[in-house]
């Protein structure tokens, strides 16, 4: 079979990585798989899987030689000035149109996709118009409005997800949809659950690479996010200045807050402790020389590092946050769970470590095995 996984860009980051591995899996189990990205970034990721074609389609490229794409753009930047958040609004329909005609060249030259699937609402904002029998659209986190503007959230909730195939990462996510759409008169075409792929065989692999230099002397704890606010790692410090602090604290990952929480260490006398290394290749050796990972985020899609985590052999555990954690920490890991509170995860991070961690079954890995995904999207 023939699919296409479109996102908007192969920056380093938990949606496009798991777009590249889906379009690896795709390939892998012996399908003609295709990879679409949007906006050029530098340092990007890309497929492992030489078989996987992959297409650069400037949608948004602002270019005189392209006087169309320069008019939509222009005013819908102009619009967005006055009326914050309503970019999507005009050029979407505009990009849909672009990408309909860059698909069907596509299809001519290589034959009919028989799946389109299109990662992150930041992807299929700007092509909203798109029309595709095969198409489906992944939603990675939990669903909610991005403006108090009344008419900007209604159109954006009709475009994206009236009348539309989509895909849920996790139960969490699917059931928070499921309460906004009934909120706001939205009814999807189809609403399924399909988690993500994790190529266990290959982060294996990465994680027996050469210890990274700038890791702690010895063992440590580590967490794996963007500096953002969604991945609360004011908690996550906060509840390790609480800690007995036995090991350094590792984050790996960069973004807007990374002065404030360096800030806050200082604040709270463990900036000693903390080592913040940013953005990293290759986060799975990271994860393999951790005795711990620790997840505080205030909701998650699913959150993938955790099963990323365990695959390299690193006990984990999380808040209980919404989302998608409970769709990995299950069962017997349902232990490792916590109240989103300094002290109860500062407690938690304690009693795991003094335990000496707990070993990893590989049966927690099966949900998520690429080959189990790929089946789900093609059935």
């Amino acid at each position: 079979m023939r699919t296409l996984v479109v996102v908007r860009t192969l920056k380093t980051g938990g949606m496009e990585r798991v777009a590249v591995n889906l379009a690896d899996a795709f390939s892998e189990q012996g399908h003609e798989s295709h990879l679409m990205y949007f906006k050029k970034r530098s340092n990007p990721i890309s497929p492992k899987n030489r078989n996987v074609i992959v297409h650069h389609y400037g949608i948004n490229t602002i270019s005189f030689f392209k006087p169309t794409t320069f008019f939509f753009t222009l005013v819908a930047k102009i619009l967005n000035l006055f009326i914050r958040k309503s970019y999507f609004l005009f050029f979407g329909w505009h990009g849909g149109k672009l990408l309909q005609k860059k698909v069907s060249q596509l299809e001519k030259n290589h034959g009919k996709f028989d799946k389109i699937i299109f990662r992150g609402e930041g992807t299929y904002e700007i092509i909203w118009s798109f029309k595709h029998d095969k198409a489906v659209y992944v939603l990675e986190n939990i669903v909610k409005s991005n403006t108090n503007n009344f008419f900007i959230n209604t159109q954006r909730n009709k475009k994206l997800f009236h009348h539309k195939n989509l895909v849920a990462v996790s139960t969490g996510v699917k059931n928070s949809a499921d309460t906004f759409f009934l909120e706001n008169n939205i009814t999807p075409k189809s609403l399924n659950v399909i988690t993500n792929p994790c190529p266990v065989e290959q982060i294996r692999v990465l994680a027996e690479k050469e210890r990274p230099k700038r890791a702690p002397t010895g063992s440590y704890i580590v967490n794996v996010a963007r500096l953002v606010p969604q991945k609360n790692h004011h908690l996550l410090i906060q509840a390790y200045s609480k800690s007995s602090k036995k090991l350094p604290l590792v984050i790996v990952g960069a973004g807007k807050l990374e002065s404030e929480l360096k800030l806050l260490a200082i604040k709270l006398g463990v900036e000693e402790n903390i080592y913040f290394v940013g953005n990293q290749s290759n986060p799975y050796v990271w994860m393999k020389h951790a005795e711990l990972f620790v997840l505080s985020s205030s909701f998650e899609g699913l959150g993938i590092v955790l099963f990323e985590a365990l695959t390299c052999g690193t006990p984990i555990i999380s808040v209980d946050c919404p989302g998608g954690v409970r769709d990995i920490l299950k069962g017997e890991l349902e232990a490792y769970l916590c109240p989103a509170d300094p002290i109860e995860l500062a407690n938690k991070i304690d009693h795991v470590l003094e335990k000496g961690g707990y070993s990893i079954k590989e049966e927690w890995l099966e949900d998520f095995k690429p080959e189990n995904i790929v089946s789900a999207y093609l059935k």
